[in-house]
């Protein structure tokens, strides 16, 4: 049995390619879809605790971003980690399966594309749900130096190539294991078929060059789409909930669910204690709240 068939139980595998990219995901159950998004460094494995859940009530899709994982970017533009161009493919992505309607659901990285994509696609995101996550720009305004010492990666993997590429690659395992620690507060607390895939993923060079070229877009356009929206006004039309690290604040002492509703009208949400591996971590308490958010909407 492989990983997706031990972690995804009655879900198929499927490759998808799209204008820019080759993706790789799993679909299963019935209902209105829900697409989930995974953060860094991870893989779509991220979701296993919670989309079979989530499968009984709604059709689920969990692909691998572009780059990560199994996914492969084939045909890259300049600006190719750009949350935008990373939305555009996973939109491409469900309407290949034939959903031109969903709700977003994103996980760190993943929640960033998931905001750009109800942001540009407005007509086809019905709901956000941001787990961990508030703006890139929000992020840089409150930078200071706990953030810099805690987040050291955010200036790191921005740095141009191949600075961080080569770094990463004298031993990628332990970057890995270090990062995962501290996010999820102990590597046993992780399923042990999903910790070998964000290993396996992460010993590939391609994939340590996409989560470079994310976080590069992360300081550079995405910052810049996200100061256009807000110089113009404009919001996420989307009800949107949001999740976060229980205590976690972030410039000036705000609390998530302040920033968003700075970014859209309709906003609800809770701390949840588990870290900031919400999806693995606290499982129980995030299904709690994101089932009904998405039968409501």
């Amino acid at each position: 049995m492989n990983a997706a068939e031990t972690l995804f139980p009655n879900f198929r595998s499927v490759e998808v390619e799209t204008s820019g990219a080759r993706l790789s995901a799993v679909v299963g159950g019935a209902g209105a879809p829900v697409l989930l998004l995974h953060g860094y460094p991870q893989t779509k494995a991220a979701w296993h605790r919670v989309a079979g859940p989530l499968a009984e009530k709604f059709t689920v899709i969990a692909p691998d971003l572009p780059g990560y994982g199994d996914s492969r970017v084939i045909d890259p533009p300049q600006d190719w980690g750009s949350k935008r161009w990373m939305g555009a493919q996973l939109h491409e992505l469900m309407m290949s399966l034939g959903y031109q309607n969903y709700a977003v659901v994103g996980h760190d990285r993943g929640g960033r594309v998931g905001y750009r994509m109800a942001l540009d696609l407005p007509d086809s995101v019905r709901a956000f749900a941001s787990l961990a996550v508030v703006p890139t720009s929000e992020m840089w305004r409150g930078a200071d130096k706990n953030f810099g010492m805690g987040a050291f990666h955010w200036y790191m993997l921005a740095q141009p190539h191949d600075l961080p590429e080569r770094l990463l690659s004298a031993d990628p395992d332990y970057f890995l294991d270090l990062t995962l620690e501290k996010m999820s507060g102990g590597l046993e607390r992780l399923h042990p078929v999903a910790l070998a895939e964000y290993r396996r993923a992460f010993r590939e060079p391609s994939v340590r060059h996409a989560m470079c070229e994310d976080y590069r877009s992360g300081a550079g356009s995405d910052e810049r789409l996200d100061l256009d929206d807000r110089s113009s006004g404009r919001m996420l039309a989307q009800p949107v909930l949001v999740l976060w690290e229980e205590g976690r604040t972030f410039g000036g002492g705000r609390i998530p669910i302040d920033i968003w509703r700075q970014w859209a009208a309709d906003v609800s949400g809770r701390g949840l204690a588990g870290g900031h591996l919400l999806a693995e971590n606290a499982a129980a308490d995030v299904l709690a709240d994101l089932i009904p958010f998405l039968e409501r909407n």
